[in-house]
């Protein structure tokens, strides 16, 4: 008796708390952000500037859209078919997939059959492959202004704590990319509110610079140095012609002078040419102007 007393006891206590617990689950698929009337903002491939709807993958595991459906109706949840076999509908975790609304769904697997009114509520869902089972809602209010986007604050997170929605008007347009804003740097703060003119960052750049710069000359300077004093003691061991340089220290260009004039002395040496003149009888037994082939006359070629 008393342990059908516990097991009832048990089974009551785990009623209440699944009844009493509202909270949400984020599911694995997240219409995360929409944009209905754009006139400045992000264009697709064709140039053209339409409404546009950013799907989440809210999973740590790759997963593929193709063969599931977009529709703005609830009558007809397969309104768009996403094609299968595209590679860029396997989207990987944590990223995103950006459908166009503008009617064109000949334009590629990324542009749905219907667009987006302003003028009234827009409905969209994503259905699984079976055209029944719904991945995802969200309904965008009407008025959305131009360039105005309606989605979730972080990606993927679509209820609090207590189980109500975030869905909200957003502060930024963030097409194919996160919707939290970054926590700004404090230290880019304080340098901004420090020096407002960027006048102390430009001096400590240059500083930083010019100081590298005098380091390579120091350094260059004394290893030429060391590398000239030990080819000098080289030389000067060498016992050659050359150890002069090393003890009157000749510049480089008076020797590269006199190497160019000993150079051009010796390629300009000639015989020295005789002024007696040598003439040499040629003895022929016949007179060339007299020969026949003279006589003939030679045909062109």
């Amino acid at each position: 008796m008393r342990n059908i007393k516990i097991a009832l006891f048990l089974f009551t206590a785990v009623l209440l708390a699944t009844g009493c617990s509202s909270k949400q689950k984020n599911p694995a698929w997240v219409i995360n952000e929409v944009m209905v009337v754009n006139e400045g903002s992000y264009m697709d491939d064709f140039g053209q500037r339409n409404g546009w709807i950013e799907i989440y993958n809210n999973t740590a595991r790759t997963q593929d859209l193709g063969g599931r459906y977009l529709t703005n109706d609830r009558n007809n949840p397969k309104k768009y078919p996403i094609p299968r076999g595209d590679v860029l509908t396997r989207i990987p975790p944590h990223q995103h997939a950006l459908f166009w609304a503008d009617e064109e769904p000949f334009n590629g697997t990324f542009h749905v059959s219907f667009k987006l009114d302003p003028t009234k509520e827009n409905y969209i869902a994503l259905f699984d492959n079976d055209g029944k089972t719904l991945l995802d809602e969200i309904v965008i209010p009407a008025g959305m202004l131009t360039d105005q986007t309606y989605g979730y604050p972080q990606d993927g997170i679509k209820y609090d704590e207590d189980g109500n929605s975030l869905s909200a008007s957003l502060e930024r347009v963030t097409p194919s990319s996160n919707n939290a804003i970054l926590e700004e740097n404090p230290k880019v703060v304080s340098l901004q509110e420090t020096d407002a003119w960027g006048g102390m960052l430009t001096i400590t750049s240059m500083l930083v610079v010019f100081s590298a710069l005098i380091a390579l000359y120091l350094f260059f300077k004394l290893s030429g140095n060391i590398a000239k004093r030990m080819s000098e003691k080289k030389v000067a061991q060498s016992g050659t012609l050359s150890a002069v340089r090393s003890h009157t220290h000749l510049s480089g260009e008076v020797l590269a002078a006199i190497s160019a004039a000993i150079h051009e002395m010796r390629e300009d040496q000639h015989d020295m040419e005789s002024t007696i003149l040598t003439i040499q009888h040629v003895k022929r037994n016949y007179s060339p102007w007299n020969s026949k082939l003279q006589t003939l006359r030679k045909l062109p070629k």
